[in-house]
């Protein structure tokens, strides 16, 4: 699949129907969408990005971005289970060995998905780790607690971030059935409230050697990962957005009524309801746009390759972090204006609770709080002005 080509209908209409069916019902119940993440399983789509000398579909993530982008146009809480999957997939392509390479893609292939346990509550900063894993005998052990657990209730491994006794990043995957693993539904966010992103507690679990691998970074130079995160973040805002608009326009077309002074018996020909819905328009798809110009660029940085396959890569990373960056202001700003804007399309009755219109900003508001967008903006400009490369703390 060339990356030019982004294909509009990557996501079969009936899995994109079923999952906006059930999406506001099923966050009004909290209930996690395990039927949702099963269609989307089983439509392949996980493995997307796994090269086709693996046995996968070898797309690029101009069209793994669109495929997110229409996923949380459908459901923004199943994008964002899935957010951890597709982050190991990309892990491997960047940074994974040919025997983790060997080892995991066909586990891909055959359906797998793969959930997150890397951050922690209680650091000085997030990012920090405190989870160990130590030898023990021939194998590990891990222990530790995680939170913003994202996916792992809906996958089959739990990709985990721990330090060794030299104090390295080290990521073990574990399948989810391990002893000593343990998986809570205790996400309580006033948004996202499905993503099962909640506790894993890791009592002395045992690892093996095929499934622990350093960290080859360090942090100490920038690759595609940190990009890649965070543009999955605007994908999901900019679906937000979408939604959030598509709901008002069958807001103002069925339901909504002209107030008495703006001079019209439909609300559609409300001018001040036109200007809304028009604005509010503009602002997702300006938002899609940018996340899928910027998926386009790692794409391209990904082609400057040493022969080591990673030389040569971070001087063109630095630019599409910035990159990445502007599109993550334009993302939450376009879902977070289009989730408080469908009320002055709607009016009053909009507000009542069993039309579940709220969702909209609440998710974009928790999604947007991963990530400070004031940072995105000021990094941003230290760029333009001064030079200066992004943090290498993954959250750019």
């Amino acid at each position: 699949m060339p990356s030019s080509v982004v294909p509009p209908d990557l996501i079969p209409p009936d899995l994109r129907a079923q999952l906006r069916a059930d999406a506001a019902e099923l966050e009004e119940r909290r209930e996690l969408p395990y039927k949702s993440v099963e269609a989307v399983r089983s439509s392949g789509l996980g493995g997307l990005r796994v090269p086709e000398e693996h046995g996968g579909l070898g797309g690029s993530l101009a069209e793994l971005f669109r495929v997110v982008i229409d996923l949380a146009e459908a459901d923004s809480n199943v994008a964002q289970a899935l957010r951890p999957h597709f982050g190991f997939v990309e892990l491997l392509i960047g940074q994974g060995t040919t025997a983790e390479r060997e080892r995991w893609f066909p586990v891909v292939d055959s359906g797998a998905l793969f959930g997150n346990a890397a951050s922690e509550r209680g650091t000085a900063h997030p990012g920090e780790i405190r989870t160990r894993i130590t030898a023990d005998g021939g194998d590990f052990r891990v222990d530790g607690t995680k939170f913003y657990s994202t996916g792992s209730l809906f996958a089959d491994y739990v990709v985990v971030i721990a330090l060794d006794d030299e104090e390295r990043r080290v990521r073990v995957v574990l399948p989810r059935a391990r002893k000593g693993l343990e998986l809570y539904d205790d996400w309580d966010a006033l948004g996202q409230r499905t993503t099962a992103s909640g506790t894993t507690r890791l009592r002395a679990v045992r690892a093996f050697a095929d499934e622990v691998a350093v960290d080859a970074t360090g942090r100490q130079r920038r690759t595609h990962l940190g990009p890649y995160y965070q543009l999955y973040l605007a994908a999901v805002h900019t679906g937000i957005a979408k939604a959030a608009v598509a709901d008002a326009v069958a807001y103002a077309r069925d339901k909504a009524r002209p107030v008495q002074h703006a001079g019209v018996d439909r609300a559609v020909d409300d001018p001040l309801i036109q200007h809304t819905v028009g604005e509010t328009a503009a602002l997702a798809y300006a938002a899609e746009a940018a996340v899928l110009r910027a998926a386009q660029e790692i794409d391209a940085a990904l082609t400057v390759r040493g022969d080591d396959g990673i030389a040569g890569l971070e001087e063109p990373l630095h630019a599409v972090a910035v990159q990445v960056s502007q599109a993550q202001v334009v993302a939450a700003r376009a879902a977070l204006d289009a989730g408080e804007r469908l009320y002055d399309v709607g009016g009053a009755s909009a507000t009542l609770r069993e039309h579940r219109l709220d969702r909209h900003w609440r998710n974009a508001r928790t999604l947007a709080s991963h990530n400070p967008i004031a940072h995105k903006a000021r990094v941003t400009g230290d760029w333009l002005l001064n030079g200066t490369p992004p943090p290498l703390n993954g959250f750019f």
